[in-house]
């Protein structure tokens, strides 16, 4: 019994450093789906290799195309997740991603959550970047930028957006790194991280809020995804393949597809997932305790890059999802990039784009 004790406390000890990440508890409950039972090819079939099995699948980019695929249904929120390994060697320009979006439909309105993974040089660490649009607010950009604590090429690991009606969670192997609520009590905080005070805020139609697809894709982003398009995808070092397993939709789905979603935000679709989202938000992987919280605060101020909550070039008001920590703020420049990460550099980088941005 005490040495059972002495292993657990050991377990908790590694899940502190920096480098490790332990999956929160009730993520690997989450049942996973079938490729062909809940997807279907987007673009780049030719590139696209399905397991035996059907639970896994590798995408490709190289000279001719990149590739993609698309669930077949939409969702009224929920869980989405997968198990994710990145290509290795020198992939500058190369963008895998995995999103929510129902911009197919929804052209100038579009919502979209995405997990964007921007290659890199050779001997550098790829980049990952999260969007949150709604109601097509591409030009109120609200990214952010991390380099993981670990080699994303070694081996596979989880990446999972949860979204409800209330709040946005995004996930790294089971760990909580970005949260947008809908409504908040905006908390200003002082020096020393305590005594939030401030005004209730509200993302109003910047917050998603329609029915989404789930993405999977992979493509060359040479004009922006690397130093903002200096270094460019070099296929002489390609193929680029990235790996795809572990799928999890666990959403309500929509009632149909297609040009009708348009008005199935507004009725009883959305009704009848009101129920189904209670129940995602209870369980125990969504509710957001102390502890994930410190586990969140930890990952940002360990690995974020950029934050477009201390970027006052562009919003010299912070956006209203934004805690905006005093002491945490000083850690960044005035565009939102982290000093640590600036000091590497020679100059000021252009402005942040993303994958939409970069389209427009």
């Amino acid at each position: 019994m005490a040495a059972a004790a002495v292993m657990l406390l050991l377990f908790f000890a590694s899940c502190m450093h920096a480098a490790v990440f332990c999956a929160a508890a009730g993520f690997d409950e989450v049942p996973t789906v079938a490729f062909d039972e809940a997807f279907a090819p987007l673009f780049g079939e030719s590139n696209m290799v399905r397991s035996s099995g059907g639970d896994a699948v590798s995408i490709t980019l190289d000279r001719s195309t990149g590739s993609g695929f698309i669930s077949k249904r939409y969702y009224h929120h929920g869980l989405f997740s997968a198990d994710v390994k990145l290509p290795a060697g020198h992939t500058a320009g190369v963008v895998v991603a995995f999103y929510l979006s129902n911009g197919d439909v929804f052209e100038a309105t579009h919502d979209e959550l995405d997990f964007e993974f921007l290659g890199n040089r050779a001997g550098h660490r790829w980049r990952m970047q999260t969007n949150v649009y709604g109601n097509g607010s591409t030009a109120r950009g609200r990214e952010e930028r991390y380099v993981l604590p670990f080699d994303p090429t070694a081996a596979k690991h989880r990446f999972s957006i949860l979204w409800s009606s209330s709040s946005i969670v995004f996930y790294v192997d089971g760990t909580p790194v970005r949260e947008a609520q809908h409504r908040r009590s905006r908390r200003r905080f002082t020096d020393d991280g305590m005594g939030p005070d401030g005004d209730d805020s509200d993302m109003g139609a910047d917050y998603p809020s329609k029915p989404m697809a789930v993405y999977v894709t992979i493509w060359d982003g040479s004009t922006w995804a690397t130093e903002n398009g200096k270094h460019t995808v070099d296929y002489r070092h390609g193929p680029f393949t990235a790996d795809f397993s572990g799928l999890v939709l666990r959403g309500c789905p929509a009632d149909a597809t297609g040009a009708d979603i348009r008005q199935l935000h507004l009725g009883a679709s959305t009704q009848r997932c009101a129920t189904a989202e209670w129940e995602l938000m209870t369980a125990e992987y969504a509710v957001m305790t102390a502890r994930k919280r410190a586990d969140m605060r930890r990952f940002r101020r360990r690995q974020m890059v950029y934050t477009v909550c201390y970027d006052t070039d562009r919003y010299p008001a912070a956006l209203p999802e934004c805690e905006v920590n005093a002491a945490e703020r000083q850690m960044f420049e005035r565009w939102g990039e982290s000093k640590a990460s600036f000091r590497s550099r020679t100059t000021a980088p252009a402005p942040l784009v993303s994958m939409m941005q970069a389209a427009d």
